[in-house]
């Protein structure tokens, strides 16, 4: 047990820590990522400035000489057909751009005029619906790409922002000027390293606490099983397990653990009283039986037959009571047919004496047998104790049948309602075992009744006697 407390604890600490890794690992791919896409968004945007400012030097007509390049940074600026005409210097390489030339051309072709021939006027309509952008005017959506550079012998990655711009006599020119991606890299890689050096001592303090929470949550667990193994090593079904005083599922289990305990207890106590109860009822007609047939082999002539045929009837029905008890205790499920307990009342009324039956047709589902048994048991209790009538009536009540047995004697004493149906229960204690049977007669008709879903009840009538009452559940 204490290594399945164990491994409760290990696949809760497991599955806690894997969880919280998982989200960890979600939450920090989110704030890489996000931290990355803000991080080049701002160098988008430095990349951007650079190119806008050139882009209106040009619009300006400054001449590619005079243009404000700036050094440290990588700019080029190039025509349509893709000839580089100014480039930033010390510029050595570069990639992720329109073109990965670093030297300007020595004679850059100059964009044709207005006054040109009609091919250049074709190429000046083409050029102008494409850039739909009339001349000093500078693009409004740059365009960016991710490159690299290498700048006075240092290489670098760059994000790239393309800002294209229409002159008045050069056409169409586009400025692509490169912000370094150097300081986002470092920022993630710091959040990185953060992260990787930061995740495991969570995890860490994750799995401690888990590991001891759980541990604490489950210590009265522990201490119900050690009680649980103690109780079943002494057999003392009077110990009761602890309750955590608490309202958690481990305080009911222990309030559940101890209401089994004491049912069991309960039953146990209930079989120790019928084994001996038994024995002892069984004991007389068996001594009784002995005897006669001790004196019956010694002096034939005295031999009482009658007697012995009696104390063998007599031992045979406690026998068979004592039987169907035990198969009721075993749960025996009686059987599911039409049973009409008019039909079964006035059957079992034929032949007494005193007994008097008024009937409607009443149908239930169950044993015949068992049903008639329940009948019968309460008519012979009613013929032992009434003065002069016993009265029994069948009827409907909504969905149940009840069955009325009334008697005229002195009745039950109210105390003593319940009491009447345990075994081996007789309230007469003056009364002889021939008068009054072995006190099951009762118990067995309420145990019959209660498998077939009914309940059987005792109370007085206005004339002082008893009223048992069976009801079952009608068809």
């Amino acid at each position: 047990m204490r290594r399945r407390l164990a491994s409760v604890r290990a696949r809760a600490t497991l599955g806690t820590t894997l969880v919280v890794a998982m989200a960890l690992l979600a939450a920090g791919t989110a704030v890489l990522l996000s931290l990355w896409t803000n991080l080049s968004d701002q160098a988008g945007t430095q990349a951007e400035r650079t190119g806008r400012e050139v882009a209106a030097e040009l619009a300006a007509g400054q001449p590619y000489r005079e243009l404000s390049l700036d050094d440290d940074r990588p700019v080029q600026v190039v025509t349509e057909d893709g000839t580089l005409v100014a480039v930033s210097e010390h510029l050595e390489r570069i990639s992720g751009t329109g073109t990965d030339a670093v030297r300007p051309a020595t004679a850059p072709a100059a964009a044709p005029s207005g006054d040109g021939d009609g091919d250049a006027d074709a190429d000046d309509e083409d050029s102008a619906g494409a850039a739909a952008l009339r001349p000093g005017e500078i693009a409004e959506d740059p365009s960016y790409s991710d490159g690299s550079a290498t700048v006075d012998g240092e290489s670098a990655d760059y994000r790239f922002a393309a800002v294209e711009v229409e002159t008045e006599d050069r056409g169409t020119l586009t400025v692509y000027a490169g912000a370094p991606l150097s300081t986002e890299r470092t920022a993630v890689r710091t959040a990185l390293t953060v992260m990787l050096i930061g995740f495991p001592l969570v995890l860490a303090v994750v799995a401690g606490v888990t590991w001891l929470m759980t541990r604490r949550a489950l210590r009265p667990v522990e201490g119900i099983r050690r009680e649980m193994a103690a109780i079943t090593a002494s057999a003392d079904l009077a110990r009761r397990v602890p309750e955590p005083d608490t309202h958690d599922e481990v305080a009911r289990l222990a309030r559940t653990t101890n209401e089994t305990l004491a049912a069991l207890e309960a039953a146990v106590e209930r079989q120790r009283r019928f084994v001996a109860d038994a024995s002892h009822e069984l004991r007389s007609p068996i001594a009784s039986l002995r005897t006669q047939l001790e004196v019956g082999a010694a002096h034939p002539a005295l031999l009482d037959v009658p007697g012995a045929v009696e104390d063998t009837v007599r031992l045979q029905n406690l026998a068979a009571d004592l039987l169907l008890l035990a198969r009721l205790d075993a749960g025996e499920r009686p059987a599911d047919a039409r049973v009409d307990l008019a039909a079964l009342a006035r059957e079992e009324a034929a032949g007494r004496v005193r007994v008097r039956v008024d009937a409607e047709p009443a149908e239930v589902s169950g044993s015949r047998g068992q049903l008639r048994r329940v009948l019968a048991n309460l008519f012979d209790n009613a013929q032992r104790h009434a003065h002069e009538i016993v009265t029994v009536t069948v009827r409907r009540e909504g969905g149940r049948a009840v069955v009325a047995v009334a008697d005229d004697g002195d009745g039950v004493p109210e105390a003593d309602r319940e009491r009447v149906f345990e075994r081996f229960v007789r309230l007469d204690a003056a009364r002889s075992r021939d008068d009054g049977g072995a006190g099951l007669g009762l118990a067995i008709a309420r145990d019959v009744a209660e498998r077939h879903g009914g309940t059987l009840t005792v109370r007085g009538t206005p004339e002082g006697g008893a009223l048992f009452e069976l009801r079952l559940p009608a068809v």
